[in-house]
Parts: structure tokens; sequence; C-alpha cells
């Protein structure tokens, strides 16, 4: 059973079997969107290790199981596979057969000696979905290692991050956004293989993932050959829009237009503000003189606390603290979907004493053979039996 679903209501992918050959972090996020979204997930790892992550701590969960592992694969279940082992593999190429989704991240070739390619997953499957991920792709830049930080360097992102030296996001962004642009383009396939009948191979890449996503940033150079540098936590285009200091904390003022400018002003008792040109194109002209940050903090009255300030209160006013992730999860709105964020691993095939699990649904044996049982939602057999 699915923690956060109501059993008695399909998702929108309920009936689709995707294979999970993928691991650490873009591709499992990518499956674990397809699980929120109703497929059945079958995650392959290693026996004995399982997936990296499994070990990525602290911190742990109450169970001992790292919560970064559990952030990226509920919804999901896991069977223990050495591919290297002719029973194991029989039983992997069976869920390759089966599957109408299979996504891997492995470096570029390296599941063929499997027999998991693409070429030979579709002659026997040719309406598989097949998804590979990759730091930069199957030609010149497929034997470079695909981890998070250095695409964040090669691409040019920790360029635009920080204040003096080059500085990556808090979290393994790239990876997160690559895994947003498998599931989609694991979507359009799917709804293309359910108009034609004609599967589809897809191949992502951290590297693109990140160019694609660096938006205004990539179409500055691109269109405008404006290289972009360090701004801090400042805007290129639009001001003010960047953290504040006040007199107890820091103070976040994000305005987007000059609408919401001259409501801000009104809110700080700031009309008019001869200093500080009205348009934004003005005020984002020079980053010295009466729009220097400087001069900006000066007109915040520091030595005024944020819970004084009218405008941190007024919905019209884009304006917040900020806080840390304790207190952004308790907003109202982080749980308006009704989703449950816990992990629903289920460990099958191999079940390791040292994989703790969060929730295991009734246990029942194999029907059809005397295989190790199968803790599952809807299953008539175990996947061993469809080897």
């Amino acid at each position: 059973m699915r923690i956060g679903y109501n059993p008695r209501v399909a998702g929108a992918l309920d009936g689709l079997v995707v294979a999970d050959f993928s691991r650490v972090l873009a591709g499992p996020y990518a499956t674990m969107l397809l699980g929120d979204l109703g497929a059945t997930v079958i995650k392959v790892e290693r026996p004995g290790t399982g997936d990296d992550t499994r070990e990525w701590g602290p911190p742990y969960a109450p169970g001992g199981q790292a919560t970064y592992f559990q952030s990226v694969n509920r919804n999901k279940a896991s069977i223990a596979l050495d591919l290297g082992v002719d029973a194991d593999r029989d039983v992997a190429v069976a869920l390759a057969r089966r599957a109408d989704v299979l996504v891997e991240n492995h470096r570029p070739g390296g599941l063929d000696r499997f027999g998991l390619g693409y070429e030979q997953v579709a002659a026997t499957n040719p309406s598989i979905v097949y998804c590979s991920i990759s730091g930069f792709g199957s030609g010149a830049g497929r034997d470079l290692p695909g981890y998070d930080l250095l695409v964040q360097a090669m691409g040019g992102l920790m360029s635009i991050t920080g204040t003096s030296e080059p500085t990556k996001a808090g979290v393994a962004v790239v990876d997160v956004l690559t895994g947003l642009h498998a599931a989609v383009a694991v979507l359009a396939a799917v709804h293309h293989r359910d108009a034609t009948g004609e599967g589809q191979r897809i191949e992502v890449t951290l590297l693109g993932s990140l160019l694609s996503s660096m938006v205004n940033q990539s179409s500055a150079f691109v269109g405008a050959g404006v290289v972009p540098g360090f701004l801090g936590n400042a805007h290129p285009s639009i001001a003010p829009y960047e953290v504040f200091a006040t007199a107890d904390r820091s103070m976040i003022i994000a305005v987007g237009n000059d609408a919401q400018f001259r409501k801000l002003t009104a809110a700080l008792g700031r009309r008019p503000w001869p200093t500080i040109p009205a348009t934004s194109a003005m005020r984002c002209g020079s980053r010295t003189g009466p729009t220097s940050r400087p001069n900006w903090s000066a007109c915040w009255r520091p030595e005024v606390p944020t819970t004084g300030r009218r405008s941190s209160r007024r919905p019209e006013c884009p304006a917040g603290r900020s806080t840390t992730s304790r207190r952004g999860s308790r907003w109202p709105s982080a749980w308006a979907s009704g989703r449950s964020s816990t992990s629903t691993t289920l460990v099958v095939g191999r079940p390791s004493r040292r994989w703790p699990t969060l929730l295991r649904s009734r246990e029942r044996r194999c029907p059809t053979g005397p295989h190790r049982p199968w803790w599952g939602r809807t299953a008539r057999r175990c996947w061993r039996c469809w080897a």
C-alpha cells in the first residue's frame, strides 16, 4: 500500500510499470515522480549494499537508513539483483521485457554487457520507453564522470553563484533538474507510444539540463553576448531583489515590477523616494551610486527589526524573512497537495537486514512458485516467476 494515497483512487499513471536501474539522485528522482503519479516502480539494487545513498549520512532516520536515500525513493519496490549472476540477470532481463518504461544512469553503454542495452531490450519489447541519464551524453563526453558538483562548475552555474569565488548551490540542483527533465521526457514518450504504439529512446544529460535551466543567464550570452558574473543575492535584471540586513535578522525584498515597487515604498513610508529610480531598468542600470546595495540598505532603516515592518505582513509587498528548512516545511502550502514524503521502499528478491524500511504491506508468499515472498500492493506473482 502507498503511504499518502487513497487506495480507492487510482493514480494518473496507474498500471504503468517502470524498471528503475538508476542510482544516487537524478534517475531515482525521476522514477520517484512517476511513482508519485501512480506508476509501479521496481528499483533494481546491488545485493548487500544497495543504492549508494542508503549509506549517505548523517543524518539517519530512526531505523538507521540515510534520509538522503529516503528523499528520492518513496513509492517504489526494490529487488536485489547481481547482474553478474546468470539467474539474477535473467530476472532483470525479464523485468525489462515486461516494463513500460526503463530508466538507467549507468555510464553510456554500461548495461549492454548484461543484455540490457536499448537495442537488446527493444528487440523483445519494441514499445519500451528507454531513458538514459548521463553527465555529458553518449558522444564525446561519454567518459567524463557525471557528478553534480562537476557539472555545476563546467556548466557555468558556479560562476554566477556567490560573491567572489565559485560557489555551489546548497543542494544537488543539477541532479534534481535532470530528474525533472527526464520525467517530462518519459511522460511525452509514453503519450506518443499510447497514440502510435512506438517506443522511444530518451537521452538526458546533466550538462544539457543545467544549460536549459539557467534560462535568462544562458540567454544573456546566446542572445546578447553578455557573460554573467558574480552578483551574490542580487538579480541582473530587476531590483530591489536580494537580501537586506535589519536589526534582528536578514530580510528578503523581491520586487518583480514597478507597481510592486510603488507599493513597497508606500508600505515603508517613503513617498516619494527621491534617490531611487522609479523603473526597474533604471534601478538595474548601475550597481554603483544610488542603485548600489549600500544605498538600498540605508533606505531599509536596518535599525528596525523585521517583526516591525509593515511590508513584511502585506501580501502585495513581496518581502519575507530567511528561515530554515524546518520552518519552511511548516508552511500550510507545503502540505496542500496532501502527499506524504514518507519512504515506502519495499525490499524483495533478496531482502537484507541492513536495508530497514518504514513500511511493509501484508506479506504474501509467491502463489506460483517457491520463491521469496513478495511484499506488494497488487502483485499476482513475483518477478522471479516472470523470468
